[in-house]
């Protein structure tokens, strides 16, 4: 890489990394600690490229964002946040950033992202009229830190203001029609109605143009596509053709695989195909583990200023609800949080009260539905599909072979050890391996064996 890199954040751990990645990679680096700094290196004309954290001690660096555009129009500024929520994408792509990563990043993906940044910088970007501020609601209960859910949140602010149909897919509870409603209330239709439809709004000839009527020209939301009949489908295939003169933008839900739903005769073709502008897929909560943390504190804390009593789980309680299958996803766990701060005895929520609250761990479905006896490489392909659709126009971080193979190696290495009772020497010719491979394997996945007696 050739080019001088601005570096602003309070971190110094942070600010040594990246100063020593970016020298090693052949930039000049300059880092501060204050955005006061930084303003004044821009205005001096240095640097080619902006790393920027977003909460600093001196200001806000998402509210630079417009100073820099006009001080050094066609300036690349790259955010970096520990706000891990989607407001935090949003704001960053109406401010116009180049580009967005949640804290903790992946060194080299920020590295190919300051490189591209460092290539694009003689190029002027094309300047679109700037939003106003959205009033939406300060915060949304869309949280997460794991990248299913930031790459879902940088998808979101790609979209939110194009006139494209957005497709939005996710089992039931994992907050679709959140999604929806925040591609609206965030786009420049945020003012015109946002209207949900449904089969019975289409039942007869006059349906479509009452519903165009109502929507006028704002966002249109059928919600789970897959229940309404093939007539009405047609309408809506129609409407869609025909809209009007106030074309509304057209979205839609499905827990189901939309494309296997098609081919089971669930959804028209012709409908497939003009619903198919942009998908977005909502992981599943078992496919987010590490945010349940987060979720649990947000609702605790929403709960609270409610009016509820203050709560908080305990280290055991934590564990259980991480180990959940969450049939239900964030409504379910929305809905378990909720009532255990109403009825726990004492500010720390047990583990016991959880498991009355849970009951017996429920058999974990598939990620969508689809036809039982799903062979396991049709499981996989889908669901890599969905993590590089979540990533829109961007790869992945490198080195994904290895990811996967690891996240498939460790459960099936895990299930055979139990099923041998922990012998070693059973599970290595179970899984037809050398004993010495087996073992390093334990030790480079950080597999726990517990040796006892099978009762079969």
């Amino acid at each position: 890489m050739d080019g001088t890199v601005l570096v602003a954040d309070d971190d110094r751990t942070i600010r040594t990394v990246l100063t020593q990645a970016l020298t090693r990679a052949g930039c000049k680096v300059h880092a501060t600690s204050s955005l006061t700094t930084l303003m004044r290196w821009v205005a001096e004309g240095k640097g080619d490229v902006v790393i920027s954290d977003v909460v600093m001690p001196d200001g806000n660096g998402l509210e630079m964002l417009p100073k820099i555009a006009q001080d050094r129009p066609g300036l690349p500024v790259i955010v970096i946040s520990a706000q891990n929520t989607i407001m935090t994408a949003i704001q960053a792509a109406e401010a116009e950033a180049y580009d967005y990563l949640p804290k903790p990043f992946d060194l080299p993906d920020l590295m190919k992202r300051t490189a591209r940044a460092l290539e694009s910088r003689n190029i002027a970007p094309r300047r679109e009229e700037r939003m106003e501020h959205a009033d939406g609601p300060d915060e949304l209960p869309l949280v997460g830190k794991t990248p299913a859910m930031q790459a879902l949140y940088r998808l979101v602010a790609r979209v939110m203001n194009t006139d494209l149909p957005v497709l939005i897919c996710g089992e039931s509870g994992t907050g679709k029609s959140l999604i929806a409603r925040a591609v609206h209330d965030f786009s420049d239709r945020r003012n015109l109605p946002f209207v949900t439809v449904t089969s019975s709004d289409l039942s007869d000839l006059e349906g479509p143009a009452r519903v165009l009527a109502r929507v006028k020209g704002g966002t249109l939301l059928i919600d789970e596509i897959t229940d309404f009949d093939d007539e009405v489908q047609a309408r809506i295939v129609r409407m869609m053709d025909v809209p009007g003169e106030h074309a509304p933008r057209f979205m839609a839900t499905s827990q189901t695989d939309l494309s296997q739903a098609m081919e089971d005769g669930l959804v028209r073709q012709d409908l497939y195909y003009r619903l198919g502008g942009a998908t977005i897929f909502v992981p599943s909560l078992r496919e987010r583990v590490e945010d349940i943390v987060l979720l649990t504190e947000h609702f605790l804390t929403r709960s609270e200023r409610e009016g509820g009593p203050k709560r908080w789980l305990s280290k055991d309680a934590n564990e259980l609800f991480r180990a959940y299958s969450w049939p239900g996803n964030v409504r379910q766990l929305e809905n378990a949080v909720r009532r255990l701060s109403l009825t726990s005895r004492a500010e720390e929520i047990t583990r016991p009260e959880v498991e009355s609250v849970l009951g017996n761990q429920p058999d974990t479905g598939p990620v969508l539905r689809g036809g039982d006896g799903e062979k396991l490489g049709t499981s996989v392909a889908r669901h890599l599909r969905r993590y590089f659709d979540l990533h829109g126009n961007m790869l992945p971080p490198p080195g994904l072979y290895t990811r996967i193979l690891r996240e498939i190696e460790a459960p099936l290495i895990e299930i055979a050890l139990d099923a041998t009772g922990g012998n070693q020497a059973k599970c290595a010719d179970l899984l037809g391996i050398n004993r010495n491979t087996l073992r390093k394997k334990i030790t480079d996945l950080d597999i726990r064996v517990t040796r006892r007696r099978k009762l079969m």
